[in-house]
């Protein structure tokens, strides 16, 4: 059978497991494509070659195509959310130089990390995060806001050269997707802090991507690369198939480095510090259980208003989120569908059961670490 071959972007990180694995695992040809997986150095990288038209899909940061959408960041281009691609899987850490000027710290407590880091007086805090519009840097100023004496300058950095940054003294401290994290704790030059579920309980990580013109004239070719994502999803988040996918991942072909560092991230057993025994993240990465793949457009909204547009741009980001899509192509093939496309993000504790098709949603908990909410509704009436 002749396949059709779709040139798809990704960057070397834990969280394009389902792009590999829908390719190695034959999901996609399955669906009568083949996918072209096309490793890109950086994030700014792969948005200009989504932007250009070199690619037909990526694994994209979630606030990415809400970005491009609205004009900011240089490249603009409307670019469609088809799906989510995970949620969480990412740590915030320090040197080891700043770690022996801190007291200890229990690992997970933001607001008394956010405490100690604001008594170091007036020195900037230099963060390396991997892109200016990254769920990474939303995060870090959503938790850095609350501590008004804490001066922090964010520096991009891709990546996998996040470990190098941190040992040559470029950066204080890191937010960083894995299994780059775990390499900095491996190299015995960092230790993690927090993760970002933290600060964010289910924080939209990565999403599948495409321009919004291919998503239009390619409706056949989308349905099938969402449908080949969407069962290499559900097959990552099954227990059993975990070490098969440690072992896909590590190829060289695909994040080319050692199991014990790409484990941690599909397990949820981080070492924290060089030495350490592992310590088990509740919710570290997830691509599929709790409605991770549905596109949220409340969660475009909370996006949209971290960097700073008005109510007219959080409805323009709304509309990047392709619910009509997920809705129509997966809903045949038995994937549960949320009553609504939006809710009210922040506002789940526990693990909560919603009104769906089926009736099988069962949402995770997704606070913010200060207790806040947000609810779209009323910021896109402002």
């Amino acid at each position: 059978m002749n396949r059709r071959v779709l040139n798809c972007g990704y960057v070397p990180l834990v969280d394009s497991a389902p792009l590999i694995i829908a390719h190695e695992l034959g999901f996609a040809a399955e669906e009568g494509l083949e996918l072209n997986l096309m490793r890109q150095p950086s994030w700014s990288a792969l948005r200009d070659m989504l932007g250009l038209g070199h690619l037909d899909a990526a694994q994209m940061l979630s606030p990415l195509p809400v970005a491009m959408t609205m004009g900011l960041g240089g490249l603009s281009a409307q670019i469609d959310t088809l799906m989510g691609l995970s949620a969480n899987g990412t740590v915030f850490g320090v040197s080891k130089q700043l770690s022996h000027t801190l007291a200890p710290i229990e690992f997970g407590d933001p607001k008394s990390l956010l405490t100690q880091l604001e008594a170091r007086g007036p020195r900037t805090l230099r963060v390396g995060v991997p892109f200016p519009f990254s769920m990474h840097r939303l995060l870090l100023s959503y938790w850095t806001a609350s501590a008004p004496n804490l001066v922090v300058e964010s520096v991009t950095v891709p990546p996998p050269r996040m470990a190098e940054a941190v040992a040559e003294g470029h950066v204080d401290a890191f937010w960083v997707g894995e299994p780059w994290g775990s390499d900095i704790v491996s190299r015995g030059v960092g230790d993690i802090a927090m993760a970002g579920s933290h600060v964010w309980g289910f924080a939209p990580e990565k999403v599948l991507a495409a321009r919004h013109d291919w998503t239009e004239n390619n409706p056949e070719t989308a349905q099938k690369l969402m449908r080949a994502i969407y069962q290499a999803s559900r097959w990552l988040d099954l227990e059993q198939n975990k070490p098969l996918a440690v072992e896909i991942l590590g190829r060289s072909e695909h994040l080319n480095l050692a199991h014990e560092v790409i484990e941690p991230a599909v397990t949820g057993m981080l070492t924290l510090s060089a030495g350490a025994a592992p310590t088990h993240v509740s919710q570290f990465l997830m691509f599929h259980d709790h409605a991770v793949s549905f596109p949220w457009r409340s969660q475009a909204a909370w996006i949209a208003k971290q960097l700073g547009a008005d109510a007219a741009g959080i409805a323009l980001a709304m509309t990047c989120c392709r619910t009509d899509l997920y809705r129509k192509y997966l809903g045949p093939i038995g994937a549960d569908l949320p009553g609504a496309s939006e809710k009210v993000e922040g506002a789940m504790n526990e693990m909560t059961a919603v009104a769906s098709v089926r009736g099988q949603m069962i949402l995770a908990p997704d606070a913010f670490f200060d207790g806040n909410t947000f609810d779209f509704s009323a910021d896109r009436a402002e």
